[in-house]
């Protein structure tokens, strides 16, 4: 069973403004969708379970709304639109787990991507259960179970590779701001047989990167001259004029679907607005979904 979709990720509010912060997200999702001719198109909303990271974070951390209560309260605005999540899974046992998924499940989750410890941890560090056990544990509760999917981090062929193996049927990738999906995906199909899904992520740069650098961070890899480049283009889109901007992001999606659509693994597309849905952020996805899109192919 595919997914199939256009995904859009929204973030938990703050807690201190909890359900007004919420309702006004849902209510500029539908807006941005209407005025950029998406309404209808975007079938899931893609909530990250947030946890504390790095102190050296661009934006402050402040304690989130819990993915749960977030999707209760704008599940009756979106209409027709049910949720996928990602879920951190190293710090709740095998039967807290199975009750917190079999409760995401029952809210309308249609698939859920299980996460590892944030970067100021050490793999394995953590009393639960870890990321690639839960894709196997809990196969009888979740159909459709992702596994986060990074192509320019060293070692991801053999990563991604056992995540399949022990039952991941999605790979939802970073934020894609070069074309290494392509070779990836075209090495990891020549290597072995799986062929889960991949959700493919673009996130759209508004100027105040430039100041803030939130996505420079969020991808950082350092030492890694892929990523460093990658980073070049966020700062190239940042510092460019809408028109040139859209542009450089529609080139960049053409080039990874016109790379992975004929590989053989079924496709869908995440999109995410890092500093907040805006009106420039849903025209320029809406470029992009015009020349490819999951729901007309």
């Amino acid at each position: 069973m595919t997914l199939n979709t256009i995904a859009l990720e929204l973030v938990p509010p703050n807690v201190e403004r909890g359900r007004e912060q919420a309702l006004e997200d849902a209510q500029k999702v539908l807006r941005c969708s209407a005025d950029s001719g998406l309404t209808g198109r975007i079938r899931h909303v893609m909530i990250p379970g947030m946890i504390e990271e790095d102190d050296d974070r661009p934006i402050e951390m402040k304690p989130k709304m819990d993915v749960l209560d977030f999707w209760n309260i704008i599940r009756p605005e979106l209409g027709a639109m049910n949720g996928l999540c990602t879920q951190v899974t190293a710090f709740l046992d095998e039967v807290a787990l199975r009750q917190r998924l079999t409760e995401l499940s029952s809210a309308g989750f249609d698939g859920i991507a299980f996460v590892g410890v944030p970067r100021t941890m050490s793999d394995g560090e953590g009393s639960g259960v870890a990321p690639t056990d839960a894709l196997s544990l809990y196969s009888d509760l979740v159909p459709n179970r992702g596994a986060i999917l990074i192509p320019t981090r060293d070692g991801e062929q053999g990563r991604f590779r056992f995540k399949c193996d022990q039952g991941a049927t999605y790979g939802m990738t970073q934020l894609l701001y070069s074309d290494a999906i392509v070779g990836y995906l075209r090495d990891f199909a020549q290597s072995c047989d799986h062929r889960p899904e991949i959700l493919l992520s673009f996130g759209f740069v508004p100027k105040m990167e430039a100041n803030v650098g939130l996505i420079n961070w969020l991808i950082q890899d350092p030492g890694n001259a892929a990523v460093a480049e990658e980073q070049e283009f966020v700062k190239r889109l940042a510092g460019t004029d809408p028109v040139e901007k859209r542009k450089l992001m529609l080139d960049l999606y053409k080039r990874v679907i016109d790379g992975v659509a004929d590989l053989g693994f079924p496709l869908s597309i995440h999109l995410e607005a890092t500093y907040g849905v805006s009106n420039p952020a849903f025209e320029t996805f809406a470029e992009m979904l015009d020349y490819w899109a999951p729901d007309t192919h």
